[in-house]
This record gives structure tokens, C-alpha cells and sequence, in this order.
């Protein structure tokens, strides 16, 4: 990892660790007028071995099916120790380390399905993460992605546009990402992706193709 690199992810990590105590509060007027029913659309989907990536403080946890076991992954103990005891309050068994989405310390193809909710937009190498999810899932496995992007929406894309600087350094947060051009850079076959909310959130199923590695060559559109 690059030295600027290295340092915007202990940045991020730092300011993780800052709002954890009030995360949920703070996101919960977003969660009503934008994700909506987008973590449960996610997670419903989710089976066998799974591991969610930048975990948080755990708001996914209840609405996993039951029978999956779940690893989640947070590079802020801080938010981990929410999530920690969420879990115990809801008994739900979860192996929930602390590590970096760009560099995931797991063996290649360990996971039959990856979940990544609302973090891409904040992990420094988007691209790098994508493709650590990728190696670590199984032939055949899901990944799984819901995130704000940019929109569709040339006003509402302009304003992004003129917020992402102030967003990026106050919160490490990117207004402009679209995490699906990487799943599709990656050769994963796009099974499902749907925009709401102005098209800027959107929600990703994706499926690790079985003896390919090859990227993939799909345009992804913003309309």
C-alpha cells in the first residue's frame, strides 16, 4: 500500500472510530428516506459461509437467515465493539475480527457469499477492496453490495459533485463512487443491480464466476 494510501486508511480509521458511539443515531434518517429496505434486500440473500465486510456496528446482523455463519470484518475497534455487542444481544454467533477490506486476511475462495453495505464509499482503494472480495469468494459464490452512488440524476449528480470534497474530508465519505463498474471490471457476472432514490443508491447481487478469472468488458451506464 502507498504511503498517501496507507495514511487516508488510518485517517479513515480514526474518524470510524470517532463516530461509532453515535453511528446509528446519526444514520437513521438516511437509512428511512434513502437505503429503505435495502440492507434486509441484501442480507436475505446472503447463505452458507459468509463474511460481511466493514461490519460496523453490526445493524445488519438481525436480518441475516438463520443458518448462515458469519465472519464480519471492521478495520475500527471502536465500531466492532458495538457490533460485538449487538451480536450478544441478539445471540446471534458471528466471528467479528478487526482488518482492512483492502487487504483481507483470509485464504482465497473461503466464503460462499461476500456483503459489503454502505462502506465502499469510504474505504480509500474501492477498487483494491472489490477485488479482495472477489478472492476470497468461492467459484460460484455471491457477493453482495448495497451503496450510495452517484446519481442518475444530473441535479441531484451535481450537487454530489460539488459536496465530495467537503464530504471526503470531513468523513472520508465519496459522493461519487459507483462500486458496480468495479464488480464488472473484476469479471464478476452481474446478476441483479437496481438504483432508487434518485439513483443514488444502489443495490448489487453478482456472482464469481466458476474457472474464470477474465474481467469482464460491460459498459456500466449512469442512466
Amino acid at each position: 500500500m502507498r504511503g498517501d494510501q496507507a495514511r487516508e486508511t488510518e485517517r479513515v480509521k480514526r474518524l470510524w472510530d470517532a463516530h461509532a458511539r453515535g453511528y446509528d443515531r446519526a444514520i437513521r434518517l438516511a437509512e428511512r428516506l434513502l437505503v429503505r429496505d435495502g440492507r434486509r434486500w441484501v442480507c436475505s440473500r446472503a447463505s452458507g459461509e459468509v463474511l460481511e465486510v466493514a461490519v460496523g456496528t453490526g445493524l445488519n446482523l438481525p436480518l441475516y437467515p438463520e443458518g448462515v455463519r458469519l465472519t464480519g470484518i471492521d478495520i475500527s475497534p471502536a465500531m466492532l465493539a458495538r457490533a460485538r455487542e449487538r451480536a450478544a444481544a441478539l445471540g446471534r454467533k458471528a466471528a467479528l475480527v478487526e482488518g482492512d477490506a483492502q487487504a483481507l486476511p483470509f485464504p482465497d475462495a473461503s466464503f460462499d457469499t461476500v456483503v459489503c453495505t454502505l462502506s465502499l464509499c469510504s474505504i480509500p482503494d474501492d477498487r483494491r477492496a472489490v477485488a479482495e472480495m472477489k478472492r476470497v469468494l468461492r467459484p460460484g459464490g455471491r457477493l453482495l453490495l448495497l451503496d450510495h452512488v452517484r446519481s442518475s440524476s444530473r441535479f441531484w449528480r451535481a450537487l454530489q459533485r460539488a459536496l465530495d470534497p467537503l464530504f471526503v474530508r470531513l468523513a472520508g465519505d465519496h459522493l461519487l463512487r459507483r462500486p458496480l463498474e468495479h464488480v464488472v471490471a473484476e469479471g464478476l457476472r452481474v446478476e441483479r443491480a437496481e438504483r432508487y432514490a434518485k439513483g443514488m443508491v444502489e443495490r448489487v447481487s453478482a456472482r464469481r464466476e466458476r474457472g474464470s478469472s477474465n474481467a469482464g468488458s460491460r459498459r456500466v451506464e449512469d442512466g
